[in-house]
């Protein structure tokens, strides 16, 4: 990391394991988005007939235990004084993160994602899943580049990632869109600095780090998600 030069580290290992090997205070910016452990709360796809099933299960790997309480101590043993951390997560979570990071922090937020085209509800009997959190933290002096009262909202609206950005082969249920991640990028980080995903997937987070001219480091542990990764970051 003390080589200037270098724009990317993409490795397809656990991240788990590969993160105690990050130096102190080296990491500018955190932008991540871990497991939600929200497949026990699943009813299942709901079948449609002559149509493909509604997938209602979102991903296999929330059906394995994911605890904040394994991340936090690293994620702010390696942010710098003046870091951020951003973490996608959901209303099962919200309260593990804040329990475990509020305290080490000056400052905990969040921040909300509008999805404009959220999966519909074929019965109407409940919300739409409209909505993701982003919960928030940062110490006093942290890197913040306010850009007008207008677009500094704790609340930012997009499609969910569709095609062409959105991914066919390997198909990454969460692949969340370039668009929102650049704005936190942009107003979390400044241009040289390390953005670090742990749970990297098919590396929209890289890919909007690297056009806003930041250096990424990713780790993914699912071969097919590391190698589409890495052919999306290939040119920069």
């Amino acid at each position: 990391m003390k080589n200037i030069n270098w724009k990317k580290s993409l490795l397809n290992e656990d991240s788990k394991v590969v993160i105690k090997q990050i130096p102190n205070n080296s990491i500018d910016f955190i932008l991540t988005d871990p497991p939600y452990n929200i497949g026990k709360h699943s009813t299942g796809n709901i079948q449609l007939p002559g149509r493909t099933a509604i997938n209602n299960d979102v991903a296999e790997w929330d059906w394995v235990d994911f605890n904040p309480n394994e991340w936090a101590d690293e994620f702010v043993r390696i942010l710098k004084p003046t870091g951020n951390l951003f973490i996608f997560t959901s209303y099962n979570q919200i309260g593990q993160w804040y329990d475990n990071l509020d305290h080490k922090f000056d400052t905990s937020n969040f921040m909300i994602w509008h999805k404009t085209n959220p999966t519909p509800k074929i019965f109407k009997a409940s919300f739409l899943n409209s909505c993701e959190i982003i919960f928030t933290c940062w110490n006093k002096k942290h890197t913040w580049n306010f850009i007008s009262q207008k677009e500094m909202h704790n609340f930012v609206e997009s499609p969910i990632c569709m095609r062409p950005e959105r991914l066919n082969n390997p198909k990454h249920p969460t692949q969340k869109p370039i668009s929102i991640l650049k704005k936190m990028i942009t107003i979390a980080s400044n241009k040289g600095d390390i953005v670090f995903d742990p749970f990297m997937g098919v590396g929209s987070t890289g890919v909007a780090s690297l056009e806003l001219e930041r250096k990424f480091i990713g780790i993914e542990i699912n071969e097919k998600y590391f190698l589409e990764a890495k052919q999306r970051m290939i040119n920069y």
